[in-house]
């Protein structure tokens, strides 16, 4: 769906079902940076968490990018506002250590917001609040230097006949930028597959999360997270939500 963000999270929550052991279902979003798609989880689901919550996520994500996205040993980044250990509130540094703790996670560390578009992680940890920050400025800030560069680029007759020989290059890198390419955000942690698109999707994104929905149906990744789940935290109840 392209429409109501909430309204397809609880659908997707009260109509699927969530997985056992899992407490908060996130948006994990295919996220363009310089060393190809990378993930981003929570992208904005859970404004407010808890660490246990952070490492979920991580979680979630690393059995996507395997099932998904065929990344054999996903790297897994926490954002924060620094590199250290010690940074961040004391959510984030909880997170940190009980990550650290996790053999199931190849994780590397705290990333910063300069990291993300580079590409630092393969999986990009963080609260809904922060995800969503990163996404919407992401999107505007490609969405200004396009503009920006069209304009620098088309100021004189010269600049006009170089712009026309790169004319190829250009696409290629809006293409690379572009939401319709991917199309949707899927909401890991339910019990099936919910692909949440951009609010001004059009035709071409919805069927790119047409097609991103059937490959996640064949790659099994469902049960693959079911499996890890149950395995991980046998008899832990879920939380209301």
């Amino acid at each position: 769906s392209a429409g109501s963000t909430g309204a397809q999270l609880a659908a997707s929550i009260f109509g699927m079902g969530r997985i056992r052991g899992v407490k908060r279902p996130a948006i994990c979003t295919v996220y363009p940076t310089a060393r190809g798609f990378k993930l981003l989880t929570d992208a904005g689901a859970n404004p407010e968490v808890k660490p246990e919550y952070l490492v979920q996520f991580a979680r979630m994500g690393s059995i996507y990018a395997r099932s998904f996205l065929g990344m054999e040993n996903p790297t897994v980044g926490l954002i924060n506002n620094g590199s250290e250990d010690k940074k961040g509130t004391e959510t984030v540094r909880t997170a940190h250590m009980l990550m650290r703790e996790d053999s199931s996670l190849n994780f590397i560390g705290n990333i910063e917001g300069r990291d993300v578009p580079a590409g630092a992680a393969d999986v990009m940890v963080c609260d809904g609040f922060v995800g969503n920050i990163v996404l919407k400025l992401t999107e505007g800030m490609a969405t200004t230097l396009f503009s920006m560069i069209r304009e620098k680029i088309t100021s004189t007759p010269v600049r006009k006949i170089g712009a026309a020989l790169n004319r190829q290059a250009f696409r290629e890198l809006k293409q690379s930028l572009d939401y319709s390419e991917y199309g949707g955000a899927p909401l890991l942690g339910v019990r099936g597959v919910s692909m949440i698109c951009h609010g001004s999707s059009n035709a071409r994104a919805i069927s790119s999360a047409l097609k991103a929905a059937a490959r996640a149906v064949e790659s099994g990744f469902i049960g693959e997270m079911e499996q890890a789940f149950s395995a991980g935290s046998p008899g832990e109840d879920q939380e209301d939500l």
